[in-house]
């Protein structure tokens, strides 16, 4: 065990940690020329499009180091807010953490909060300044920052350039001198805990451990606690680039499992693993339950879909963790699934990845967030609403609470401005205004949380130039004034572009939903009326005008009346067919609700 070191990578979005560990597994020699490419963890198309970490990736490297050989094993974490759960499963199996700082942009948002995650952990703490060969690198005042942020010595931060391979053989002796060894009881009862897992068509779910107490062996009966079941160990093996069977994984290290489940429900992360005939007395502390923070609907186009979209989220569910779904139905769309997300860009990866891993095609409904509604009935009684149709009728409101933030942003000097006037206009209130340096100000505002679901990421680094960093942590419920505002196609509600919205801002955005819509719905034979509603009164409208055949064109000369029967003619025409015509929503309207200022 002592020659065992288990460590992540925790940084900013962009601030390197991919090419980072595609160094190390290169100093290594964890791989083999043929195999190199960049970020070479990022095993899926969209984080290659994208150029961002999604999911954490645990790899194994061996490292001799004065003579004596070393087992590293590596986790490299995603560096947005929306994964921020995979970060914290990725501390809990580890001993240390890399914090690598950009010498460009210095610390940024999601740099403490990823720090302050590890501190919680006891993790050892590696400072890592990266980049330090580019020609805007800062290093001394970046290292000033990192020295004021953590309380270390100047000489215990790192410098490195991970594209160019500066500083890697110092990290690795830091890693091996540093980081502890970890601890546990080899002859213990078998106890792992469970921090991720994947689903292979072929072999069933591959569940990802690290061992505290005990070890594994490959033929071995075992059995997952929280579900009480038992089954046998088929394989067991380490992580390298491709897995690598093994006889037995002991205490310390990390590996993989292979025991044929089929069925993605009985494997859950956070979950301990021990033996069946001698179990353990106490299970590992799992990870706390995920607070999803936006709610989406996602539905089938095709309603006899149902089932196998089930499944497809089901097995998304156990590689990504933070996915939480129940089932819902809706008029409009059949029967789907409310799912809760991290953010937006969650909700944007977990709709690729079913299209692209599943071949599920998906109808997504407006995101909104939780509030807790009142009646006054019963003014104490919780009323949940995670769908505007769940809220109670106005008659019987007592009051709405909704979800607060505590948003942190970190912003250079001169953008403070447009940023502030952005926050307000949100509906947030400035709490703190701190100057880190000169140059680089920390900005905390108590916001709605709804505001920020939308357009708010985008918009901050629109004004910001891209130079502002976000990181928000829910405060509780505060009382406000919020409304429901329906969308009637037609004279009929489509109850999946419903949204609840604060009184000052719905009359605007139900105006800008009426004109986004006229946008996108084709026009059909009849004249389609689209209104925004508060209750029964109506607070926008726009109309989608009708296809018209010039049926007076064989009308030439003649009296003015035969014109005008043939015009009533098709007037009245027109008006049975709204009555009895169906309005199709094309797919983007849904979406375009979200991109109301675009």
């Amino acid at each position: 065990m002592k020659h065992i070191r288990n460590f992540c990578i925790i940084a900013h979005i962009d601030h390197g940690k991919s090419t980072l560990a595609d160094r190390l597994l290169d100093f290594t020699g964890s791989v083999t020329d043929r195999e190199k490419q960049e970020q070479l963890l990022d095993s899926m198309d969209l984080e290659r499009e994208r150029g961002i970490t999604i999911k954490s990736h645990a790899i194994q490297m061996n490292y001799q180091h004065n003579g004596e050989e070393f087992v590293l094993n590596l986790i490299d974490t995603p560096g947005h807010v929306d994964f921020s759960y995979e970060v914290s499963r990725s501390i809990a199996a580890c001993e240390g953490a890399l914090l690598v700082v950009d010498a460009a942009q210095s610390i940024q948002a999601q740099t403490i909060s990823n720090l302050y995650l590890a501190l919680e952990n006891d993790l050892e703490i590696i400072p890592v300044l990266n980049k330090v060969d580019l020609p805007s690198a800062n290093p001394e005042e970046v290292t000033d920052d990192i020295v004021d942020l953590l309380g270390c010595d100047a000489s215990e931060v790192i410098p490195a350039s991970a594209k160019t391979g500066i500083g890697i053989e110092e990290i690795l002796t830091a890693i091996i001198e540093r980081v502890p060894a970890p601890t546990g009881k080899v002859d213990a009862p078998l106890r792992a805990l469970i921090f991720d897992s994947v689903y292979n068509p072929f072999r069933g779910v591959e569940t990802y451990f690290r061992v505290i107490n005990g070890s594994i062996k490959k033929g071995q009966n075992i059995k997952f606690v929280a579900t009480d079941k038992n089954y046998f160990a088929d394989e067991v093996g380490t992580l390298r680039l491709k897995q690598f069977p093994q006889k037995e994984i002991k205490t310390g290290d990390v590996g993989y499992l292979i025991t044929g489940i089929k069925d993605a429900r009985e494997v859950k992360v956070g979950d301990t693993i021990t033996d069946a005939k001698n179990p353990t007395t106490e299970a590992v502390a799992g990870f706390e339950d995920v607070k999803p923070m936006v709610f989406a609907g996602i539905y089938p186009v095709d309603t006899e879909d149902y089932e196998e979209l089930r499944s497809s989220m089901e097995k998304l569910q156990l590689n990504d963790a933070s996915l939480v779904f129940t089932p819902e139905s809706s008029a409009a769309l059949g029967f789907g699934f409310r799912c809760g997300f991290l953010g937006m860009l969650h909700l944007e990866i977990i709709q690729e990845r079913l299209e692209r891993e599943f071949d599920m095609t998906v109808i997504t409904t407006v995101p909104n967030v939780s509030y807790h509604a009142f009646t006054n009935k019963n003014p104490d009684e919780i009323v949940l609403v995670n769908n505007p149709s769940d809220l109670p009728e106005p008659s019987k409101l007592d009051r709405v609470e909704e979800p607060f933030i505590k948003a942190t942003i970190i912003t250079k000097a001169d953008f403070v401005g447009p940023v502030m006037s952005l926050c307000i206009e949100k509906r947030g209130e400035i709490t703190a205004q701190t100057y880190l340096t000169t140059e680089r100000v920390e900005l905390s505002f108590d916001m709605p949380l709804a505001e920020i679901v939308f357009d708010f990421y985008d918009r901050l680094k629109t004004v910001s130039k891209g130079y502002a960093s976000f990181d928000y942590t829910p405060i509780g419920l505060r009382q406000s004034k919020l409304v429901k505002v329906d969308v009637l196609l037609n004279a009929s509600n489509v109850d999946a572009l419903s949204a609840l919205l604060h009184v000052d801002n719905a009359y605007d955005i139900g105006k800008k939903m009426c004109e986004k819509l006229k946008e996108l719905i084709p026009r059909q034979q009849f004249d389609i009326p689209i209104q925004a509603a508060i209750g029964a009164k109506i607070i926008a409208r726009e109309t989608v005008k009708a296809l018209r055949k010039d049926v007076t064109a064989k009308c030439y000369g003649g009296d003015i009346s035969r014109k005008r029967k043939l015009l009533e003619k098709q007037k009245k025409g027109k008006k049975r067919m709204r009555q009895v015509g169906n309005v199709e929503i094309p797919q983007e309207a849904f979406m375009a609700v979200l991109k109301l200022n675009d």
